[in-house]
């Protein structure tokens, strides 16, 4: 079959841990907090879809409705609904282009693809109908993570407290089970660079999970990249995200969510 008429379809799962993150309230009991953390974890499960050709991919958080609300005296906490983000990639120019939020702000985020110096493993495993091949990453601490630790580290000595713990970094690892049957060098986010489409990953707490793929669809469809927000950069885009994650945080570097 001709490459340009080469389209696929993947549907993926997510999830994610929470971490650093508490409720306080003086109306709340510890099973009201309990029940209100569980809340945040469903909504950190997620869908999505992965729409691709041999050059191009488009991945989306799938629509669905928001999750009903905690009722009866417990914390409100929605999940969005209306979650139109989406992550454009041009394997070919590699370029990524995407639509993110940050509190009701919206930017296009433009840069170059980053090259995944993936290590390909003897391990192999079943997914689905699938036999994939295990890769993975080895990413090493560096003397930035180093120094925000030690920085980290003072303020907490500063404050004499051991509500929040500083953990020392240690290496990440970036796991990935990619399919050689589907000839596309592309996954889910920003994951691509192996000799078949990923259908799992794990990485920083989170795992993706492909449940369903549709290859060669009978409907075919137009890959366009994002056009909503205000551009900028990668890097510009980590600063702005950075600060306002900041500014949420109290003395002991956590982000409460305070209900009265």
């Amino acid at each position: 079959m001709k490459a340009q008429d080469f389209q696929g379809v993947a549907y993926y799962s997510s999830q994610s841990q929470i971490k650093g993150l508490s409720i306080t309230s003086v109306d709340m009991t510890p099973e009201m907090k309990e029940r209100a953390m569980e809340k945040m974890r469903k909504a950190f499960e997620k869908n999505y879809v992965l729409i691709f050709n041999k050059s191009e991919s488009t991945y989306q958080q799938e629509e669905k409705l928001g999750s009903p609300s905690l009722s009866s005296g417990d914390v409100q906490f929605n999940s969005t609904s209306n979650n139109t983000s989406k992550y454009y990639k041009n394997l070919y120019d590699k370029i990524y282009i995407s639509e993110e939020d940050i509190f009701g702000k919206e930017f296009l985020v433009t840069d170059m693809l980053s090259d995944f110096n993936w290590m390909i493993t003897n391990e192999q495993k079943q997914i689905g109908g699938y036999i994939c091949k295990k890769a993975q990453i080895i990413i090493p601490v560096s003397q930035k993570d180093l120094d925000e630790y030690q920085e980290e580290k003072k303020e907490q000595e500063k404050n004499k407290t051991n509500f929040y713990v500083v953990s020392e970094p240690k290496e990440r690892m970036i796991e990935a089970w990619f399919s050689p049957d589907i000839p596309v060098s592309n996954g889910p986010d920003q994951y691509w660079g192996l000799p078949g489409l990923i259908l799992e990953l794990h990485y920083d707490g989170t795992s993706i999970l492909c449940t369903k793929i549709v290859l060669n669809p009978k409907i075919k469809f137009e890959l366009k990249a994002p056009t909503k927000g205000k551009k900028v950069n990668r890097k510009n885009f980590e600063e702005i995200s950075e600060r306002k994650l900041e500014s949420m945080k109290n003395k002991d570097g956590v982000i409460e969510l305070k209900v009265n």
